[in-house]
């Protein structure tokens, strides 16, 4: 497949494997490059140390294409936009903040640079300050979403009428009938997210990848809305946010309840009592632990299978 997408990262197939933190490591971004998509290894819950080590370890793995993603509320993300372009990689997607403060430096790196935005003004915006293309993610996806809470379907084709720059869809994208149709509403690639999540390859704990796995419809919840709303899947912590909620509860009692490291106690940890674990809508339609190759393999079939059976509905 050619499009503007896969031309711009010097890709096979338009497939964009999320950055996550605590998932998206080395071994994950390597083995979905290698398969022809773009890796991404997820720098959100990593020093700058660590992250060094993940890229060399992935330049090892791989001589594809390899991008960083970088959120940009992080204290310490000057450290980690840097660290990104010493290790040479020239791939990075922004999210969760404003990409020009850290654009100039990026640019003047030989960087390709992708925002991630939740709504038409803020990829209006992205385009304005220079950056390459726009991932468009809607509240149907796992982890922090826009306040906003528009659904992917009704996203995605807005965003393309208002940009000129390539767009990616993204939010709860786990198959490739989905992928289908996000090219039918005019994206030109699409990043998943909680299907690589369930992949051998992921640093994802093992009780979390088998969560992905056993949850069906209606098993993800979005919460913590006064903070910032996250997609979470059922666990005690999840309907304990949701519980506090309800009742009205403040910023505040919601920060402390909150604390800190939820992330990392659920998806890297396992914690199902404790923990947070970010997935999207798109669990329902997670089945099995694959390899990332064969889930690449699979997005590519799915998506050629259901072009055909447009096709020959047509023709009929």
């Amino acid at each position: 497949m050619k499009t503007r997408v896969t031309e711009l990262f010097g890709i096979r197939y338009p497939i964009i494997q999320a950055g996550m933190v605590w998932v998206s490591g080395w071994k994950l971004a390597a083995a979905v490059s290698n398969a022809g998509g773009l890796g991404l290894i997820g720098a959100g819950s990593m020093k700058p140390e660590l992250l060094a080590e993940h890229i060399r370890k992935a330049r090892a793995a791989t001589d594809k294409p390899l991008g960083v993603n970088l959120p940009l509320l992080r204290g310490d993300v000057e450290d980690l936009v840097r660290t990104t372009i010493d290790q040479g990689i020239r791939i990075a997607f922004t999210s969760a903040g404003h990409p020009g403060k850290f654009l100039p430096l990026l640019k003047d790196a030989g960087c390709v640079v992708v925002h991630v935005v939740p709504s038409v003004k803020h990829a209006i915006k992205v385009q304005s300050v220079g950056c390459d293309a726009v991932v468009a993610e809607g509240f149907e996806a796992g982890g922090h979403n826009g306040f906003e809470e528009t659904t992917t379907m009704a996203l995605i084709p807005q965003v393309v009428d208002a940009v000129e720059i390539p767009v990616i869809a993204a939010g709860g994208i786990a198959d490739g009938r989905q992928m289908l149709a996000a090219f039918a509403l005019g994206a030109e690639g699409v990043q998943v997210g909680t299907r690589f999540a369930a992949t051998e390859e992921s640093s994802a704990h093992s009780l979390f990848k088998q969560k992905i796995v056993e949850s069906g419809d209606g098993d993800t919840v979005l919460t913590l809305r006064k903070l910032a709303p996250v997609r979470l899947i059922r666990t005690a912590f999840a309907m304990r946010a949701v519980e506090a909620e309800a009742r009205g509860a403040d910023k505040e009692e919601l920060a402390e309840l909150l604390g800190r490291k939820r992330e990392m106690r659920g998806m890297f940890e396992g914690d199902l009592e404790e923990g947070e674990f970010e997935a999207g809508q798109g669990v329902a339609l997670v089945r099995d632990i694959l390899p990332a190759a064969e889930v690449v393999r699979q997005l590519m079939d799915e998506f050629l299978g259901a072009r055909q059976r447009v096709l020959q509905s047509q023709e009929e």
